[in-house]
């Protein structure tokens, strides 16, 4: 059983900082607003830690991570 997961980001929340996507550019850009856009698709296992480095970076807690739903 794959334990995978996703980045989620509150938008109510975000502020536009972008400090998430430079710690993690491999899934997360920024529109032209400075808010952030994530790479669709499972977080692979070798950035988790950087993942979670800007998770917990986040000045404003806007930025989690899921477990992927499960399709029946």
């Amino acid at each position: 059983m794959s334990d995978e997961r996703h980045l989620v980001v509150d938008r109510i929340k975000c502020d536009g900082r972008g400090l998430c996507a430079e710690i993690l550019p491999e899934l997360i850009r920024l529109d032209d607003w400075g808010y952030p856009i994530l790479k669709p698709g499972p977080i692979p296992e070798h950035l988790r830690p950087l993942a979670e480095r800007a998770i917990d970076d986040c000045p404003v807690l806007a930025i989690a991570m899921r477990r992927a739903e499960k399709r029946s």
